[in-house]
């Protein structure tokens, strides 16, 4: 009787401890990495994933590499796209044949990037990639700015607006409500001088002051340089670039200083928008007026207005709207 309730005891036991085994987190996951391991050895021994990997350089794009072009000067890299054969198999395995709809991309990186050229100003962003960028030079017309804000709120659009320094002390709150819209700002001196005919030590000046007073009022740090009137020579690309900032020029001029009407504006800009396309504009009337027509038109080439920042990296546009239309 003592020898039975023992047997009877042991398997209770037993069979306790198995359900704890069965149960346990540890286990658990130790069995899914063990069946995930035998697919992807059963995957590569596969047709469908032979396939895959057999058909997928007919879907990749190298990168571009950034470089320095005789009229364009510097060009920034962007990234290209390769296939990850896993993930991609996957995605297939269900049905158990290639569909391309279904290829899982990753980007791969330039080898070289707009960081490792020589100081060089930027006028234009890669030609591959589908986006154009508004900067918009700021040193007066603080009544225009509001609606301009507002339209570029309206169809999700960024800007880039470079400050002169003196305006930023002089109008903080204005300052204040272009960060605060999530628009980025850049250096555009600090008393609009001609910064060609400055010596060293005033370059320097004028863009540390700047950047002083922006990051004192808007809490943003620039990385980017207009030089007022587009006018610099070699030397200021160089100190500019040796306080971390890139110079940055234009590819289609609004000359809305002028303050023409607004159809010639758009016109204007139309005329040269392409891929990589920086239009330098100001805070005028007409500008204020053509904004809303000029992203749309734009928009309707099947190209996105961004700042800056958005322009220059090496990000590809297809991963971007992919993540937007999440």
């Amino acid at each position: 009787m003592g020898r039975s309730r023992l047997k009877v005891l042991a398997f209770v036991m037993a069979l306790f401890l198995a359900i704890l085994v069965v149960r346990n987190q540890y286990t658990n996951q130790y069995v899914r990495n063990l069946t995930s391991k035998t697919s992807f050895v059963t995957a590569k021994t596969n047709g469908l994933f032979d396939e895959i990997k057999t058909k997928a350089p007919t879907f990749e794009i190298p990168p571009k590499d950034a470089y320095v072009d005789s009229v364009w000067k510097a060009i920034p890299g962007y990234n290209g796209l390769t296939v990850d054969v896993n993930a991609s198999y996957k995605k297939m395995k269900a049905k158990g044949k290639f569909d391309e709809n279904k290829l899982v991309f990753k980007e791969v990186s330039p080898k070289v990037h707009l960081k490792d050229l020589p100081p060089s100003p930027v006028y234009k962003g890669n030609p591959e990639k589908p986006m154009v960028a508004f900067t918009i030079n700021v040193a007066w017309g603080n009544e225009y700015i509001p609606k301009m804000l507002e339209v570029l709120k309206k169809h999700n659009a960024n800007a880039t607006f470079f400050l002169e320094g003196r305006w930023v002390k002089n109008n903080p709150t204005v300052a204040q409500l272009i960060t605060a819209a999530d628009q980025e700002v850049g250096n555009h001196s600090y008393t609009h001088p001609d910064m060609a005919r400055l010596g060293s030590q005033q370059i320097r000046n004028e863009i540390t002051q700047t950047n002083s007073v922006i990051l004192a009022t808007t809490d943003q740090k620039v990385v980017w340089f207009a030089p007022p009137s587009g006018s610099y020579r070699d030397e200021v690309v160089k100190i500019a670039s040796s306080l971390g900032l890139k110079t940055i020029m234009w590819t289609a001029d609004t000359i809305d200083w002028q303050k023409p009407p607004r159809e010639v504006i758009i016109n204007r800009v139309m005329k040269k928008v392409e891929n990589g396309t920086i239009v330098l504009m100001h805070p005028t009337k007409p500008t204020a007026e053509a904004l809303d027509e000029l992203i749309t038109k734009i928009e309707a080439s099947g190209r996105k207005v961004v700042n800056i920042s958005t322009l220059l990296d090496e990000k590809r546009y297809d991963t971007i709207k992919k993540v937007e239309n999440k």
